[in-house]
């Protein structure tokens, strides 16, 4: 197995102060392996970078998802109040209230929403933790199932084996190993190629097909994968036709409309270079993501002006 490689380096007043190792995956359209450095077939957890798949799951199970709603199942929402409006009337449709959430209580990633929240007296709740779309969906796709609710976040519980059954059709490999998420959900490990073939498996597929839908809805709605200032929204946003879905731990995956997909994992955890990574693991296979141009470059803060910057090797000619 290879070891990990030296994905990014952070540069501060020209000394070299830390260093991210890890593996990083570019796949062709035909799924080929452009770009491979590090342990790219060695497992890896892929936390939310796996929402669109969980979200497909819920979708093939019968839940009514489509646009704000798919996305929303599909994304890491930053917990502002179109975020919740949107969770409550998902489950208001299938006959339940925030208390059927199984995620734990959080404050919304949204700094303003959290003062807000202060401000009026309130503390973290389930519906503003940001996996609260993706339960949303889950119960719903649990009473379109006829499956036992309360038990939606146990691994044999029929939702969370189709969940399965997804994820290792579209990665094209068995689950390497099951955990369980910070909001409490399953999750199947794979490699990090597993994981790049799946998300492109969403751009590739036929319009109107359940996958293509995952990916339509994230890119008709992009507001609803992050939020305001999120970083997958914002890169959405810049590159029109592009998926992007980050994940706890440093990992991080990005499907372009021409198919071309990276995905990323830091192997210390830390997500501050994975969009950096991803975006110079394109453009080393020739793809155009001038559009993204302003998060390939991540400043380095000294006094509050910048100092350096978090560089990757990747941006070096073959």
């Amino acid at each position: 197995m290879p070891e990990h490689a030296v994905l990014a380096e952070v540069v501060r007043s020209g000394f070299t102060e830390s260093v991210h190792y890890g593996g990083a995956v570019g796949l062709d359209p035909s799924g080929r392996a452009e770009v491979a450095l590090g342990p790219v077939a060695a497992p890896v957890l892929p936390r939310s970078s796996g929402k669109p798949l969980q979200a497909l799951a819920c979708l093939v199970a019968g839940a009514a998802l489509d646009g704000p709603r798919l996305a929303i199942a599909a994304g890491s929402h930053t917990g502002e109040d179109l975020h919740v409006r949107l969770v409550a009337e998902l489950l208001a449709d299938y006959g339940l209230g925030f208390d059927a959430l199984g995620c734990p209580p959080s404050w919304p990633e949204d700094q303003p929403t959290a003062h807000a929240l202060i401000r009026r007296g309130h503390g973290p709740s389930r519906e503003r933790m940001n996996c609260s779309g993706k339960h949303a969906a889950m119960l719903a796709a649990c009473v379109a199932g006829g499956w036992d609710v309360p038990s939606y976040l146990s691994p044999e519980h029929p939702l969370q084996q189709r969940v399965r059954d997804v994820t290792e059709e579209l990665a094209g490999e068995k689950t390497a190993h099951v955990a369980v998420d910070g909001c409490g959900t399953p999750l199947f490990g794979l490699s990090l190629t597993g994981l790049a073939r799946a998300v492109q498996a969403l751009v590739l597929a036929p319009a109107g097909s359940g996958p293509r839908q995952v990916a339509d809805a994230m890119r008709a709605h992009p507001e609803y994968v992050g939020g305001t200032g999120h970083q997958n929204t914002d890169v959405m946003r810049a590159l029109p036709g592009a998926v992007v879905k980050g994940g706890a731990e440093g990992v991080l995956v990005l499907a372009l409309e021409s198919g071309h997909a990276a995905a990323v994992k830091v192997i210390d955890g830390s997500p501050r270079a994975t969009t950096v990574i991803a975006l110079a693991v394109l453009r080393r296979m020739g793809c155009d993501v001038s559009g993204a141009e302003s998060f390939e470059t991540v400043e380095v803060l000294g006094g509050g002006v910048p100092v350096g910057r978090i560089v990757t090797p990747l941006r070096s000619p073959h």
